[in-house]
C-alpha cells in the first residue's frame, strides 16, 4: 500500500496553541501508521514553521516543553508545487504531501488564514475552506448569517476597540438580562471569556476580552442544557449522537475542556428524547450549511426546557484531545477515532478534486 504523506500542522500563533498540541497528539497516536507517513510540521508562537523530526514527545505526552524546533529545521510551502515543503536553511529538506490536517485552534489557523495558504500552495486540507472557517471563527458574522438562516441564537451587544465607550451594566442588564458573558469575537475554547453579574465584574470582563481581540461581544446567559452535535461531510453532511457537558464551575471553562479530566461531566449520548435530539441534530446540520462549512465542525446548543434550541457556536476545527467530544461523539455513532481521521482526509481529497474541476481561466 502507498501511504498517504498527511501533514499534521500544530501550534501556531494563537492563546490555544497548547491545546492545539494536545489535539495533535491523540491525532499521531490514533492515525492509522499502515496509510499514513505522517510529518509533523509545528508553528512556533511568533508565527515560525519547523518540520518536528521526533515524534516522541507526542506519543510520550512530554509536551509542549519536550518539543525542539531549531532553526535548521525551519520549512515553508512552496506555492504552485503541490504541497510542496522546502527548508528554509536546510536545503536537504525537501518533499511534498499528499494533504494537511490543520489542528490550529483560534487566530491563524481556524479563522481561515492557514485555509487561504493551503489552498495558494495546491494541497488538500481537512475541515472548512477560507469563507466557513472565517464565518464560523467571528461570533458576530455568525450570528447574523444564523438568524438569516432562520436559527436561533443569543442575543448580544458587539463592542469594537476604541470604537464606543464601554456601556454600564444596567443597561446591558436592561437589553440581556442579569446575567451576561463576555466573549472575544474571534476566538474558542472559552480563551477570555468571562461570566458577568455585577458593574466591577463587567469593567474587568471586557478589558480581559479585548486583550485578545479587538471585537467582542456581550451575550445574554441562556439557561437550559449544554449540547453538543458533531458534523460531518461536504454536500450532505451528517450529524451525529448529542452529548451533553454539565459543567462543574459556572461555566465551561478552559481548564475543564482540556486540562482537568473532572472539570465537568461528559454524557455521550445526552439522556434525551428521540424529538430532542432530532431538533439539535436538525439546528446542527442545518448551522453547518448556513455558514458554508465543509469536512468537520462541531456544533454547541442550548436546549431551553420549553424544548427550544438556541445555538451557541460552531468550532471549524474542534477539540481532538482525548477528552474532546467532537471524536468522541462519533465513536458512540459508530466511527472510531481512527477511521474518523480516514474519513476527514477522504473528505478532503473531495473537495479537492472537485475543486480542480472549475475552470481557472478564460482560454
Amino acid at each position: 500500500m502507498i501511504k498517504t504523506k498527511l501533514a499534521i500542522l500544530m501550534g501556531g500563533r494563537s492563546a490555544e496553541h497548547e491545546v492545539s498540541l494536545r489535539s495533535a497528539a491523540s491525532i499521531i497516536k490514533a492515525a492509522d501508521k499502515e496509510k499514513y507517513e505522517l510529518i509533523l510540521i509545528g508553528i512556533d508562537k511568533k508565527g515560525r514553521w519547523f518540520l518536528i523530526a521526533d515524534q516522541s514527545p507526542f506519543l510520550e505526552e512530554k509536551y509542549p516543553e519536550s518539543i525542539e524546533y531549531g532553526e535548521d529545521n525551519a520549512v515553508v510551502f512552496v506555492p504552485g508545487e503541490k504541497g510542496k515543503v522546502e527548508g528554509l536553511k536546510n536545503k536537504n529538506i525537501s518533499f511534498n504531501v499528499d494533504a494537511v490536517f490543520p489542528v490550529l485552534h483560534g487566530t491563524f489557523g481556524e479563522d481561515g488564514t492557514v485555509q487561504g495558504l493551503l489552498q495558494l500552495v495546491d494541497v488538500p486540507f481537512v475541515g472548512p475552506g477560507v469563507l466557513g472557517s472565517a464565518v464560523g471563527m467571528d461570533k458576530d458574522a455568525m450570528k447574523r448569517l444564523l438568524r438569516d438562516a432562520g436559527l436561533t441564537v443569543a442575543k448580544c451587544l458587539v463592542l469594537e476597540k476604541g470604537v464606543a465607550p464601554t456601556p454600564k451594566f444596567a443597561d446591558v442588564k436592561k437589553e440581556l438580562g442579569d446575567i451576561v458573558f463576555v466573549k472575544p469575537a474571534n476566538l474558542g475554547s472559552s480563551v477570555g471569556v468571562s461570566k458577568v453579574r455585577t458593574e466591577e465584574e463587567l469593567s474587568l470582563a471586557i478589558k480581559d476580552a479585548f486583550r485578545y481581540d479587538n471585537k467582542i461581544i456581550i451575550e445574554e446567559g441562556i439557561t437550559g442544557r449544554e449540547v453538543e452535535c458533531s458534523v460531518l461531510g461536504n454536500e450532505k453532511p451528517a450529524a451525529s449522537a448529542v452529548g451533553e457537558v454539565i459543567p462543574k464551575d459556572d461555566f465551561y471553562s478552559y481548564n475543564a475542556k482540556y486540562i482537568d479530566e473532572n472539570g465537568a461531566v461528559l454524557k455521550i449520548p445526552a439522556e434525551l428524547s428521540q424529538e430532542q435530539i432530532a431538533k439539535v441534530q436538525d439546528a446542527a446540520v442545518r448551522t453547518f450549511k448556513a455558514l458554508c462549512c465543509e469536512g468537520m465542525g462541531r456544533v454547541d446548543c442550548f436546549l431551553k426546557e420549553n424544548g427550544d434550541v438556541v445555538v451557541n457556536e460552531i468550532n471549524t476545527i474542534p477539540g481532538f484531545t482525548s477528552i474532546s467530544m467532537y471524536p468522541k461523539l462519533w465513536e458512540e455513532s459508530g466511527l472510531k477515532y481512527s477511521d474518523l481521521i480516514d474519513k476527514l482526509v477522504e473528505l478532503a481529497k473531495e473537495r479537492y478534486e472537485k475543486e480542480n474541476t472549475l475552470k481557472r481561466d478564460f482560454n
